[in-house]
């Protein structure tokens, strides 16, 4: 299988449980909750976000001819050092390409591998972090995992109801607009109605980090 990559990077991860810790982040290129043309943004289930994943021309991004190629790029940007190594799969939506070959080739590398997915499809057993970020409109068929994070406000979802769904942590990350001030109330808000839910910050962004 061919993987089309919009960028790879060196840096930390800047949110949810696993904030702060090294990483080396592989988007994915494609979603499938919206194209990422800002033509189709209205029209889209996921408005909201933030992040560039249409193409391959990212920094170390690129399509890779198979998932060896894939992982020995992942081994160079983590550098010297086999201990600890964390790789990040994102996008876009990951689950679109990330197949068994690709996972079996990250964990001969050495690397524990975590997910960012919308849930809308299977996650493959073989990852060991499991990141749902449930997207209201969407049918998440993954329910389970290690942390569910809920971006907030979002019209349509129901934090009581993911209450039931089977993740290790539940956090709540306030939604990145222009109306900061009053995204942050609402997030802090729901911690303080609902204690089951965590706040989570973007800290990457604080930081200046990609």
């Amino acid at each position: 299988m061919v993987y089309a990559v919009k960028e790879m990077f060196l840096t930390l991860q800047g949110e949810g449980v696993q904030a702060g810790r090294r990483a080396v982040f592989v988007r994915f290129a494609g979603c499938n909750l919206w194209t990422g043309r800002e033509q189709d943004r209205a029209s889209a289930v996921c408005r909201f976000c933030d992040t560039d994943f249409v193409g391959t021309d990212g920094a170390g991004g690129g399509k890779f001819a198979d998932a060896a190629a894939l992982a020995e790029a992942a081994q160079r940007f983590w550098g010297d050092g086999a201990s600890r190594r964390f790789v990040v799969l994102t996008g876009g939506e990951p689950m679109l390409q990330v197949d068994g070959a690709l996972v079996e080739a990250l964990h001969a590398a050495g690397f524990e591998i975590a997910i960012e997915s919308n849930g809308t499809l299977p996650v493959h057993p073989g990852i060991d972090w499991v990141c749902i970020s449930p997207k209201a409109g969407s049918i998440v068929v993954q329910r389970s995992g290690d942390e569910l994070k809920l971006v907030w406000p979002q019209t349509g979802s129901d934090p009581v109801e993911l209450e039931q769904w089977n993740f290790a942590h539940h956090l709540v990350q306030p939604l990145d607009s222009v109306d900061a001030a009053d995204t942050h109330a609402a997030a802090i808000d729901l911690v303080l109605q609902r204690p089951k839910w965590r706040l989570t910050l973007q800290a990457h962004k604080t930081l200046g980090l990609r």
